[in-house]
């Protein structure tokens, strides 16, 4: 047929084609308007049994009652930003006069949603500081002892860091901070003498990790730097059934447990404490404030909160993100760590790749393959983690051990791999981006990247992070896709190792919502602000 559509939505250039996410779609003769209205058309998203046509007449039906939305602002605020009033900036968006009044409207509700973002972590600074908290007090010789028994030398970020989190303990209101590393920065150790002054003092310790595989590799690293002081630990996974769990939870409400290791199941119902103090939560940014509630219900007082992150944010953004916590950098790594040397290869030098691959496994290293998609779909060039798993080990790797992980596999099925991959029972693991997030395999020290330039510079840093974790040298391939020149984000990650330079290059680069995510931004609740958009930002922070 000869009708005509038009489609509008989401414009993004990806994989070297314009494509258009949630798309709504109507019949172009519907969308012609009268000679009598404005020229700029609004474009309403598809709402289920309401065609935009008709949203679009709604709209027009109730531009009168628009003058008379109440403003939400104080006027010399308004006046001191130069800001349209809501009721204007309402109206300029749904019956926009030029493209500079759409602006103006848009300036005006995204600096809104920031002012409220940022008034709402003082508040909630403020209400932390009105709690009730378990003073805990310095004891030098515990911590001397502490220090003096690691094997390693504390590096300078994490001694700051650890002082701070002392001095937190000390004040008469709960602690509220971000730990946040660089990978491979010594979180877990920062955590563990934290918990030493905690148990020293009488009180428990509950740490949370987002997956089992990272709670128990916790568990193991903290028993190492713990048990010869007598602390007592736990690790409380799904895996512990029964009686197990039974005995642990006896123990953990009797007081004979200091330290209790597990996933976010330790603060649900039926998990008691004889006297918590403090709680650290591993990779997750926010702590609710429904969380926090079953945090107060656990304990007499509210406990000291710790948030660890890996993900290096510009401090510029973590002011915005994090307003109510206070904020510790590790930025730098363990003395002894060689810097992970980072090379992009073009497939036509692939057999060349796999011939330094193989030396490194001669050596008796293991090697990561990370490729972006599960299913080999025709009409994606992207390389699927079961095509490549097969590829590499019938022919290229045919004499190696080759393992396969993704996300779709049942949970114990990857436990079962990743606790393989860390026994040395297989030599190359192809994998999706499942092992992001902290699994730590000191033998590993080869990280193939897959179609490199299709990832994030914060995620490909991630990703090399889990190489570079012990005193061999480690090394980071990135393969392009074609024969294409390599983008600005591929050449900045080949010369630098720092998490936080790559953190602020790719916020230039791309813009936070990319990197940080959806659910960051959904999190936040911003509908029309950008992360990105740092000087209305700082406006919204002065104010």
């Amino acid at each position: 047929s000869d009708k005509q559509f038009m489609f509008s939505g989401d414009f993004t250039f990806q994989y070297n084609q314009y494509q258009i996410t949630n798309p709504s779609v109507e019949q172009a003769n519907q969308v012609v308007v009268d000679k009598s209205d404005d020229k700029i058309v609004p474009i309403y998203r598809s709402i289920k049994g309401l065609k935009p046509k008709t949203i679009r007449d709604l709209m027009k039906n109730l531009q009168p009652i628009m003058e008379f939305l109440p403003e939400t602002l104080p006027e010399d605020l308004l006046k001191r930003q130069s800001l349209v009033s809501r009721s204007e900036a309402i109206r300029s968006l749904h019956a926009p006069k030029d493209h500079q009044s759409i602006e103006r409207g848009r300036e005006r509700l995204a600096f809104e949603e920031l002012f409220e973002m940022l008034l709402a972590a003082q508040f909630n600074k403020q209400e932390q500081t009105k709690l009730e908290g378990q003073k805990i007090a310095f004891d030098e010789a515990t911590i001397k002892q502490f220090v003096s028994s690691l094997p390693f030398d504390l590096t300078n970020a994490q001694r700051r860091s650890a002082w701070q989190i002392l001095q937190d303990f000390e004040k008469p209101h709960p602690m509220n901070r971000l730990l946040q590393g660089d990978v491979g920065s010594g979180k877990t150790v920062v955590a563990g003498l934290a918990a030493r002054q905690v148990a020293q003092a009488g009180l428990q310790t509950a740490i949370m990790a987002p997956t089992e595989i990272l709670a128990t590799q916790h568990a193991e690293t903290l028993d190492k730097l713990l048990s010869p002081f007598g602390v007592k630990m736990a690790l409380l996974t799904g895996h512990v059934k029964a009686k197990a769990r039974q005995q642990i939870l006896d123990r953990l409400k009797s007081g004979d447990i200091d330290v209790i290791v597990g996933t976010h199941a330790l603060i649900q119902r039926g998990v008691d404490y004889h006297n918590l103090g403090f709680v650290v939560i591993d990779e997750q940014h926010r702590f609710g404030v429904k969380q926090r509630q079953s945090l107060l219900e656990k304990a007499p007082k509210m406990p000291h909160l710790l948030s660890m992150t890996a993900t290096p944010i510009p401090r510029s953004l973590a002011l915005t993100l994090y307003g109510e916590l206070d904020i510790s950098v590790l930025d730098q790594l363990p003395a002894g760590r060689l810097p992970i040397k980072t090379k992009i290869w073009s497939p036509t030098s692939a057999p060349q790749l796999y011939q330094a691959i193989d030396q490194q496994i001669d050596q008796g290293r293991q090697v990561y393959v990370i490729c972006p998609l599960i299913d080999n779909d025709k009409n994606n060039d992207k390389k699927s983690v079961e095509a490549e798993h097969h590829k590499l080990s019938r022919t290229i790797f045919g004499h190696r051990r080759v393992g396969l992980l993704h996300g779709k596999l049942k949970p114990d099925q990857k436990e079962t791999i990743m606790k393989q991959f860390q026994d040395g029972e297989i030599d190359i693991l192809v994998s999706t981006t499942v092992v992001e997030v902290g699994v730590d395999v000191p033998n590993a020290t080869v990280m193939l990247i897959e179609n490199a330039d299709n990832f994030g510079l914060s995620q490909l840093h991630q990703l090399r992070g889990r190489v570079g974790r012990s005193d061999h040298q480690s090394f980071c391939h990135l393969m392009l896709s074609g024969h294409e020149k390599p983008s600005q984000r591929l050449k900045e990650i080949e010369k630098s190792n720092n998490g936080f330079y790559l953190a602020e290059v790719d916020l230039k680069l791309r813009g936070p919502g990319e990197i940080y995510g959806k659910a960051q931004h959904g999190e936040l609740n911003l509908q029309i602000a950008s992360l990105a958009d740092t000087k209305l930002i700082n406006r919204a922070q002065v104010e």
